[in-house]
């Protein structure tokens, strides 16, 4: 049977960049012809731009090894199938966190139970493997988990109910040996969370009020667990005291270990991608991701002493003491009820005279523990991070601090016996005003890009009453803050809604792996976009809320998703679906013949080496 005439490559070519992707991918198992052109890589460029919108001016993935493989990974490798849906939660789920190994994750809810998984079952599913529950405690449920550095501890942060129907927080750090729980840390106010520092060592914070709308957040470093060094090695230890004003708190500390980035994350900072493609000379430095929360000091006895003493300096310098000074009392209706007695003259007056307070007795910040350092030069640096404000009691501010090496341990001089008597509070390093309420932060892997999720003020907008915060944008915006430069990236992420007004707002757990990040939202919906080309690329559907979302850290294409309607969903992308439902292939039947062959052969050459004939 003769054949007809062959197109040009240069018409099939014509043709193929007319067609979509799929008809592309179909079309080149006509023939071999049109094999080669469906692979050619000016048409694969050509349809990467086209189908997921991307601005010519964006350059192709570092990584990448062609643009047909590109497409094919943002097309076939983001965890978008849901594969199994885990109902062993009885109420909302708020959060999930997955081990350094990625073996297990442990989930958060308002059923008060802390709950472990395991993910390494020969089927594929996942399944509990353990259940602790903190009513016990009196707690009211719980809301944050991390696993320590070497996946042997869980820290559990949650809601402790105390007297008067008012709230603080609590943390309990368990044992994954044995699931015993090792030591509870009290919290204040609840929506610090908790984080681990290093293996042995977590921060938490405490909050003392010295004014109606002036407070003091002291974080503390607490061992996890009280061993035979604790008669000679202090327990705990207070890291930094800072002064709040205009009712705001320090609120969901994170740690983030900053290495010298000598080569660039993934995404965004091209010139410099450019510059490390062309140093390859440079190693490579990675870090595990740890992804971190805030925490409080030990005794009650404590607490007071520490809450007298503030009020005492803050009567000192002309600041009343708060009328309300209930020590378990949530922020918010602490500032509430301080509004209701107390009038806008005289809450303007203590503002004024707090500022005049800090800017005497802060001390100053070490300019070199914040400058950036050069490529390849200076030292690895560990920053606290956590969400503040100085314009109202809506976070909307990032703070920086560093946590500097003799700070890590417990042991040592506590705060205050480095510094003079004049100097009463800690200064902040380094400050970015995201200008609108923050309900979400998460790093990266390498721990070199902070992302953030906020709710926009109107452009343009003054507060001149803190306690009157503007109103916020229903649509979330997703922040990236390059933590070598201390700069917010000019670009953003959007796609996720939220509706709760600013003294409703709750926060939206998001994460981030290697290629992806992830976020909840109020929409019912979760959400994917690459970091790369900034666009999202999937939308993950519940029935209620979604609170949270939680790579794998050892593979990416799994994605967890917690949600009010009280489930957790387990996402795959289709391309391990696909390999999961392939059937097994069977061996390859040996070809008799061939065999036969082969065996003469090698016969007859061991008898040729035999010198017989």
């Amino acid at each position: 049977m003769e054949c007809g005439p062959v197109l040009p490559d240069s018409l099939v070519l014509e043709i193929f960049l007319r067609l979509p992707h799929d008809a592309v991918l179909r079309a080149g198992l006509t023939c071999r012809q049109w094999l080669a052109v469906s692979r050619d890589e000016f048409l694969w460029k050509e349809l990467f731009y086209s189908y997921y919108r991307i601005p010519r001016s964006v350059p192709r993935h570092p990584a990448a090894v062609s643009w047909y493989r590109e497409f094919k990974r943002l097309f076939d490798c983001i965890p978008c199938v849901e594969v199994q849906t885990l109902r062993e939660h009885s109420d909302q789920v708020l959060h999930l966190a997955f081990s350094h190994r990625g073996h297990r994750f442990s989930s958060c809810s308002k059923d008060c139970t802390v709950k472990l998984w395991d993910t390494e079952r020969p089927d594929g599913n996942i399944s509990l493997v353990h259940s602790s529950s903190m009513r016990q405690f009196n707690w009211g449920y719980t809301q944050f988990s991390q696993f320590n550095a070497d996946d042997s501890l869980l820290l559990v942060s949650g809601v402790y109910l105390g007297p008067h129907h008012s709230s603080s927080g609590e943390i309990a750090v368990i044992s994954l040996e044995n699931y015993t729980l090792l030591s509870r840390v009290r919290n204040k106010p609840y929506d610090v969370f908790g984080c681990w520092l290093n293996e042995t060592h977590l921060i938490s914070g405490n909050l003392h009020w010295i004014g109606n709308m002036t407070s003091c957040s002291v974080l503390w470093l607490n061992k996890a667990f009280q061993d035979i060094e604790s008669e000679n090695v202090n327990v705990v230890k207070r890291l930094f005291k800072i002064q709040n004003i205009n009712a705001s708190t320090i609120r969901t500390v994170m740690v983030a270990h900053c290495r010298r980035h000598d080569n660039p994350d993934l995404v965004l900072d091209y010139e410099a991608q450019s510059q490390a493609q062309r140093q390859k000379g440079h190693q490579q430095r990675q870090h595990q991701p740890l992804l971190f929360d805030l925490g409080t000091s030990g005794s009650e006895e404590e607490e007071e002493e520490e809450e007298e003493a503030c009020q005492r300096e803050a009567r000192c310098q002309g600041l009343s003491a708060p009328h309300h000074a209930q020590p378990t009392i949530s922020t918010l209706e602490h500032v509430m009820q301080s509004r209701k007695n107390v009038g806008p003259m005289e809450l303007e007056i203590e503002t004024h005279v707090a500022q005049m307070m800090g800017r005497a007795h802060t001390k100053a910040p070490d300019s070199n523990l914040i400058e950036p350092s050069e490529p390849g030069e200076g030292e690895d640096k560990t920053y606290l991070l956590f969400t503040t404000g100085s314009l109202t009691y809506s976070p909307h501010q990032i703070g920086i601090k560093r946590i500097k090496p003799d700070q890590m341990t417990t042991c040592g001089p506590v705060l205050g016996e480095e510094r003079s008597s004049d100097e009463f509070f800690d200064s902040l390093d380094h400050v970015i005003d995201i200008h609108g309420h923050i309900i979400g932060m998460g790093l990266s892997p390498d721990h070199r890009y902070l992302y953030v999720n906020s709710r926009a003020w109107p452009a343009g907008c003054v507060i001149s009453d803190p306690m009157s915060p503007p109103p916020i944008a229903e649509e979330i915006d997703l922040h990236v803050i390059d933590l070598k430069s201390l700069r917010e990236e000019r670009r953003s992420l959007r796609a996720h809604r939220a509706f709760t007004p600013n003294d409703e707002c709750f926060f939206i757990f998001l994460d981030v792996s290697r290629d992806f990040v992830a976020s909840g939202a109020e929409d019912k919906h979760g959400y994917i976009w690459d970091r790369h080309y900034n666009i999202c690329l999937a939308r993950l559907a519940h029935d209620d809320v979604v609170n949270s979302v939680a790579f794998s850290p050892a593979d990416q294409e799994l994605l967890l998703s917690a949600s009010d309607d009280s489930t957790i969903k387990v996402w795959r992308s289709p391309r391990m679906v696909r390999l999961a439902q392939a059937p097994a292939r069977p061996p390859r039947p040996r070809n008799l013949l061939s065999s036969w062959l082969s065996r003469n052969k090698n016969s007859t050459s061991a008898s040729s080496v035999n010198g017989k004939p």
